[in-house]
């Protein structure tokens, strides 16, 4: 993974993001190399792969290239709906396109007044006959235009609060509309965009688990992919520290490279050690998806995705400082790291939620 990473995906990651295009020549070498088809079951055309060697291959990629890392992690999140609730005909049909790479997913869960608060969602789902008609808009969805299913979040039951959300499996070609690709601060290469559903007819088949199980498959998916986004953290920061610390071997001051001066060398020695604990963390959390997936996962998945971004916004940090005014151009890539570890901390719900979620757990 490593020498993939940084043969094939590094080459092009400065170029994605200043063109804020969709690495698509990464996405078919990650393809080539079956990456997509890792955390599919073998019976659906995947390897079956466990979330630990899937945490190895998120980190690797975001180690040099955090858009390529999303790439991979996105479509997997818009399937673990269909892979823990869905029916047998749902994951017969669309994951073995996932896994081969001719199909991409996104997860729609987020719109404009309920990003955190997801019980205030606006989007209904209404049933008519053998179908529904879905009607809203969603906010903040990555793989916006690029990706060919979309796993929706709608009410079914408005007056039933969250018992009253449902899931849905969309096909882009239903009528699903991209009204806004928003310019982000960082991984640039992945397109971000609000979502528009007209009244979309979905046949009932495309109905995850039951009707006003939404909410809990949503927060369910979230903690089985919130390690994974930690593994994306570490990633970043690695990739940091690996720069950085190249770097002070080679950048000489007062006749000395600067990897000599005990105060930058107490620097990066504490962000390695940040940055191995995030790791441990994150291996942790998978192995518990692994072992206990039916179980109690919120709090060890909020802990890893909270603290591995934490950390990986703190490492990047002091990385441009280590090149000092270097760091701060874009001829170096430790100002794209820095942009790019932000959203870690905001994505699959804010760092601020993710410890509600734990001291929620603590004080149960």
């Amino acid at each position: 993974m490593r020498a993939f990473a940084k043969e094939k995906i590094a080459p092009r990651a400065s170029e994605v993001d200043a063109k804020a295009e969709f690495p698509w020549d990464n996405f078919h070498a990650c393809v080539d190399m079956e990456l997509p088809a890792l955390w599919v079951p073998e019976e659906y055309g995947g390897s079956g792969a466990d979330h630990i060697f899937q945490a190895i291959m998120i980190e690797e990629l975001a180690s040099v290239c955090a858009t390529t890392a999303l790439v991979m992690l996105i479509s997997k999140l818009g399937m673990i709906p269909i892979l823990n609730w869905g029916s047998h005909e749902l994951k017969k049909k669309y994951l073995p396109r996932i896994a081969a790479g001719t199909a991409q997913a996104s997860y729609c869960l987020s719109e404009a007044d309920a990003g955190s608060d997801v019980a205030s969602m606006k989007t209904r789902a209404v049933r008519d006959g053998d179908d529904y008609i879905i009607s809203g808009t969603k906010y903040w969805i990555t793989n916006a235009g690029i990706s060919d299913t979309y796993t929706v979040f709608a009410k079914t039951d408005p007056s039933a609060g969250h018992k009253g959300i449902s899931a849905f499996l969309v096909e882009a070609d239903w009528g699903v509309k991209i009204a806004k690709l928003e310019q982000k601060m960082g991984i640039k290469g992945s397109p971000t965009g609000e979502v528009i559903f007209d009244e979309v007819r979905v046949p009932k088949e495309n109905l995850i688990g039951e009707e006003g199980q939404g909410f809990y498959i949503a927060m369910g998916t979230l903690d089985r992919s919130r390690p994974t986004i930690g593994a994306q953290a570490v990633g970043i920061a690695q990739g940091a520290i690996d720069y950085a610390r190249d770097y002070m071997k080679s950048r000489e001051q007062f006749g000395h490279a600067i990897a000599e001066f005990q105060g930058l060398q107490f620097m990066l020695a504490d962000m390695a050690t940040k940055t191995e604990a995030a790791r441990v963390l994150v291996y942790q959390a998978c192995s518990m998806v692994d072992s206990d997936p039916t179980g109690d996962l919120s709090k060890i998945g909020a802990m890893a995705k909270m603290f591995a971004s934490d950390v990986a916004m703190s490492v990047t940090v002091d990385a441009v400082q280590l090149l000092g005014g270097y760091g701060y151009t874009k001829d170096f890539p430790l100002e794209r790291f820095m942009r790019d570890a932000k959203i870690t901390q905001i994505y699959e719900g804010t760092n601020q939620i993710q410890r509600i979620v734990v001291a929620k757990k603590l004080l149960s």
